[in-house]
């Protein structure tokens, strides 16, 4: 809801309480805390507070480590979990090989995990393959990355086919992964068949659930327009990049401090097309529009 200040102030309450918990009974709260500690990560991570986001991931991890040695058919999918956070704590903090090194123990545990019960594995295991298409990228290893988006992509394909109320948003964000990583192989056309399936998937979740995916809407929108413009169908593109600005101008009404940044961002692409297409009058407006935004003095 876009109130990051006051999930942190109640999940460190938990953590304080568990801590004392388990400090008094290891054995029936470490489970607890561990958990308290990978939401802290999270929320300390929303604040852009990422050095202690890492330490209490890295925290999480050490305790679920080793309550995973002593009973591992209870705790390895807790760890898995830790670990898939840690992977993306380390990627924010420009650490890739130790984000991919977290990212791939995620994957063969969760990889080992799904092979027993792919019911109950499978998503997990998707998301994870997703993350590490990521860590793969960021690293140049971009093959690599391209697989596994395409095996995450494909897992989502099948469980949003089963449950499309449950899986269609999860098949939407690996659709966006995926593009862009054929867009950095240079597979424009592709990229953009995979795009234009995620902004589908989006628009009608989006339609049901406002609050929820207006925000993925607009990102996938933006990825749109991008690809339009190289493909040179610059009115498309400008079409695209005017959508995402109106849904983001939406957002920023709702939650200014949340959503301006991004409206920023947009309005400076799509100023970049109005440029292109000659329009320099709406250009200058919309660069002024978001150089007010970012700075409103």
């Amino acid at each position: 809801m876009g109130r990051p200040e006051e999930a942190l102030a109640a999940t460190e309450e938990a953590v304080t309480i568990r801590r004392r918990l388990a400090q008094a009974n290891p054995a029936a709260f470490e489970p607890d805390l561990a958990t308290a500690l990978n939401n802290l990560s999270v929320d300390l991570s929303s604040l852009g507070r990422m050095e202690e986001a890492l330490a209490a991931t890295e925290e999480a991890v050490g305790m679920y480590r080793r309550l995973a040695q002593a009973n591992p058919g209870r705790f390895e999918a807790d760890l898995a979990t830790a670990l898939d956070n840690l992977g993306i704590r380390l990627y924010d903090l420009r650490r890739p090989e130790q984000a991919l090194a977290a990212t791939t123990e995620t994957v063969t545990i969760r990889r080992r995990l799904a092979q027993v019960d792919p019911n109950a594995f499978d998503p997990d295991l998707a998301g994870a393959l997703n993350n590490l298409s990521v860590d793969l990228s960021s690293l140049g290893r971009m093959e690599e990355a391209l697989a596994a988006a395409e095996e995450a992509v494909g897992m989502y394909r099948r469980l949003a086919q089963a449950d499309p109320d449950r899986f269609d948003s999860d098949l939407a964000m690996a659709l966006n992964n995926l593009s862009i990583r054929l867009s950095h192989l240079g597979r424009i056309e592709e990229a953009l068949a995979a795009t234009e399936e995620a902004v589908a998937l989006y628009r009608r979740l989006a339609r049901t659930n406002t609050d929820a995916f207006e925000r993925n809407l607009a990102t996938a929108l933006n990825n749109l327009s991008f690809l339009l413009s190289d493909l040179g169908r610059a009115e498309e593109a400008l079409a695209a990049a005017e959508e995402a600005v109106g849904v983001y101008r939406r957002l920023a009404q709702t939650n200014p401090g949340w959503h301006e940044p991004d409206l920023a961002g947009m309005l400076n692409t799509l100023a970049d097309l109005l440029a292109n297409a000659n329009r320099a009058e709406e250009a200058e407006a919309a660069r002024q529009e978001a150089a007010t935004l970012l700075d409103p003095s």
